[in-house]
């Protein structure tokens, strides 16, 4: 592991593996090193790339120094692309597809690939309430975590009540609650894009090439997001893994991420 230090003086812990071009990975909610699908994306990708995987401010062994803004996590990204040389590929998955999108408009990214940003653009499934967010301080304020970690599996991620109560019983669910006062923060990543309404018509701001990537066996909210996402992008392609969902196997998505960052 190594460290380095944001704008705003938050220590991001992080670790590079590999040779090659660099290429930052960043994680979705509640994930960090040793806890992410990013760890097992990393060792497949380090035979062609230096992968840097890093945690997100306020997990594993990163800190926080001040109030939250995407933008104070933006920094943290420029700051470990600064370790990697100045310049890096970036690759994003679920929230953390959305921070990437955000970071790539401003630092020195020459690809970008992004696999199922949770964006909810239609009525395939309810919109994310608009006093979501509140509620989540709310229940942070009261110290009561674990209904932290249900709303956001409810009602951010769209589960089920019964997926969720059986989910409360499993060992994993306290690593859950620790990182739970970091779920505002993917909340505020997702930039109000989960309220059912269609995407900007364009993101100007981000014309480097990219990547759409989406699994055939994820829900039709998600997979439609992703679509709309590659639509309004001035350079963005669109490809879907057959039999994959959400939780995507890293097998099948380090070929097709290879073969894009390198072409």
């Amino acid at each position: 592991m190594s460290t380095t230090v944001s704008a705003d003086g938050t220590r991001i812990a992080y670790t590079r593996a590999g040779s090659g071009p660099a290429l930052v990975l960043v994680d979705g909610a509640m994930c960090y090193r040793g806890s992410s699908p990013n760890d097992a994306l990393a060792k497949e990708l380090a035979t062609h790339f230096t992968v840097y995987t890093y945690d997100r401010r306020g997990r594993g062994e990163s800190t926080e120094a001040g109030p939250y803004s995407v933008e104070r996590e933006v920094e943290d990204i420029a700051a470990v692309v600064k370790e990697a040389g100045g310049e890096t590929f970036l690759f994003g998955i679920s929230s953390g597809a959305a921070l990437a999108l955000e970071a790539a408009r401003s630092l020195p990214v020459t690809k970008l690939a992004l696999y199922e940003p949770p964006f909810v653009v239609d009525d395939t499934r309810p919109r994310v309430p608009a006093d979501y967010p509140a509620r989540l301080d709310a229940a942070l304020r009261e110290g009561k975590r674990g209904k932290v970690v249900k709303l956001f599996m409810t009602e951010g991620v769209g589960l089920g009540k019964v997926t969720v109560a059986m989910m409360r019983i499993m060992p994993f669910w306290g690593k859950l609650k620790k990182v739970a006062h970091t779920i505002p923060y993917d909340t505020a990543v997702m930039g109000g894009h989960q309220s059912g309404h269609p995407l900007p018509a364009a993101w100007p701001e981000a014309k480097i090439p990219t990547l759409a990537i989406d699994g055939d066996r994820s829900p039709a909210w998600m997979r439609n997001g992703v679509a709309s996402l590659a639509k309004v992008l001035p350079s963005a392609e669109y490809r879907t893994l057959p039999g994959q969902t959400h939780i995507v196997k890293a097998a099948a998505l380090a070929p097709v991420l290879t073969k894009f960052f390198l072409s």
